[in-house]
């Protein structure tokens, strides 16, 4: 079974991955949100003190860092006037209202209805084109609006799977396809599966420079001691995680202007670590084109790192019927790619 048919520009040849392994702002508050209000005269001893002190007195099962976001987002009024800063300073026998709104993380399992791109669904898997941009799980900075938001409104049963049935993911700039289970024994099933290495997936990827035509990257992987946002090759004995990444090269387009050639890749995965071809990619000194995480500048057009989950087969989680998809890169990839192959050298 396929999704959707490949265009005239895509142009590579048979390579099948081998594996990926398994799970490795604020928006509005949801429609319905319970708000409870809570008001209170400033006590003798709080005299003086900072405004997000004397509302933890108020509410002291919240965090303080919490009730200063109620404070900038116009949920607590001093003798009826919304507050400003947390820091200002309150005197005794002023009034305080405190609308106790959520917290994000309190959203981060609600129901959130969305638009998606299914290339194929049963009453076991789902199998989706993810677009760019579309987180995928919750974390800090993005506990709504994700995928997982999602796939809670689409079908009742989310609700008591492990990550609503999330086995793996893509980054947020990272187009494709992914799989999700709908049912727990396909969640189980397709678990084992990714790390029985019987999944098979394959990345379409615009580095810069010219790559090699082929060559692997085997090298941990582990989270950037000096920036925490990154990750990066670490030693083994250091937290790393074992990791390889098997790359071919297409194409590769002449230096342009910027007197700089650009590759256009296929790369097979062996693990399925975080950030795993970005990180490979840029350790041999070819980071994505618009990956600036990872030291890779705009070009061709892309203005997002330029990664696309192109192809999965896998078997059918309860069924066990081969089943193959082929995901059609977006309008931005699809057309950096194709002038990768019209300039080639």
């Amino acid at each position: 079974m396929a999704g959707s048919a490949r265009s005239a520009d895509y142009r590579e040849p048979d390579l099948r991955p081998r594996d990926d392994e398994a799970l490795d702002d604020a928006a509005a508050e949801p429609l319905g949100a319970a708000v409870e209000t809570r008001t209170a005269a400033v006590a003798t001893p709080l005299h003086g003190e900072r405004l997000d002190k004397a509302l933890v007195a108020m509410a002291p099962e919240f965090s303080r860092s919490h009730l200063q976001q109620l404070i900038e987002r116009g949920h607590v009024q001093v003798d009826g006037v919304p507050a400003a800063t947390a820091s200002r300073r309150v005197r005794a026998g002023q009034r305080l209202t405190l609308e106790l709104v959520p917290t994000d993380e309190s959203r981060a399992y609600t129901p959130q209805p969305m638009a998606m791109v299914v290339l194929y669904e049963d009453e076991h898997l789902l199998v989706l084109d993810k677009p760019a941009g579309l987180v995928v799980h919750p974390a800090p900075g993005n506990w709504s609006g994700t995928l997982l938001n999602g796939l809670l409104a689409r079908h009742a049963g989310a609700a008591a799977l492990p990550r609503a049935g999330i086995v793996h993911r893509l980054d947020k700039d990272t187009s494709g396809v992914m799989m999700v289970g709908k049912t727990l024994p396909a969640v189980t099933a397709l678990v084992r599966d990714i790390a029985a290495r019987a999944v098979h997936r394959r990345y379409l990827a615009l580095a810069h420079g010219a790559t090699a035509e082929a060559f692997s990257v085997e090298a941990p992987i582990g989270r950037d001691p000096h920036v925490r946002v990154r990750m990066a090759v670490v030693p083994l004995a250091a937290g790393g995680r074992s990791a390889r990444t098997d790359v071919r090269r297409l194409a590769v387009a002449a230096p342009g202007d910027g007197g700089e050639a650009i590759s256009a890749l296929a790369c097979t995965l062996h693990t399925g670590r975080t950030h795993q071809i970005r990180v490979h990619l840029a350790s041999r000194g070819h980071p994505l084109v618009a990956d600036a995480l990872y030291g890779g500048r705009p070009a061709l057009g892309m203005a997002r790192q330029a990664l696309h989950a192109t192809e999965l087969r896998l078997a059918h989680p309860v069924t066990r019927a081969p089943l193959a998809f082929d995901c059609q890169p977006p309008a931005d990839f699809a057309a950096a790619w194709a002038q990768v192959f019209d300039n080639a050298g």
